[in-house]
């Protein structure tokens, strides 16, 4: 019946700080960018892989910021699967990116969290 999740969708403050952070940064691959005519305030839609991966990002005019301490109801955050810890840390501290949160371990793993540009969280795991 349900098979898998096909994609995440986020709203960005700014769509290419935001595209620029996730490709060079982490690495994602920009599929394919859609304009979208007649559907104000949507703009445009940008899909981005990671292996099997899919962002959805979305483009609006003056998309209004998520406000609220946390912990709030809605999803938490993305994480990532590393291969190493340490390299994805140094390559993300030479791109300006610093952790939030770790390393440190959990059940088995290294754990760490790092913020995208709006500060939504993203999860580094090394399994």
């Amino acid at each position: 019946m349900f098979k898998r999740i096909d994609h995440v969708e986020l709203v960005p403050s700014s769509l290419e700080v935001t595209l620029d952070f996730y490709i060079r940064v982490l690495g994602f691959k920009e599929r394919e960018r859609l304009v979208v005519d007649g559907h104000p305030p949507l703009r445009e839609v940008v899909y981005l892989e990671l292996g099997d991966t899919v962002l959805e990002l979305l483009d609006y005019d003056r998309p209004e910021p998520s406000t609220g301490p946390a912990p709030r109801v809605g999803y938490r955050m993305l994480a990532l699967e590393v291969d190493s810890m340490d390299e994805a840390l140094a390559h993300l501290e030479k791109n300006g990116t610093r952790p939030s949160l770790g390393p440190f371990a959990a059940g088995g793993s290294l754990r760490a969290e790092i913020n995208d540009p709006d500060g939504l969280p993203i999860e580094l795991r090394q399994w």
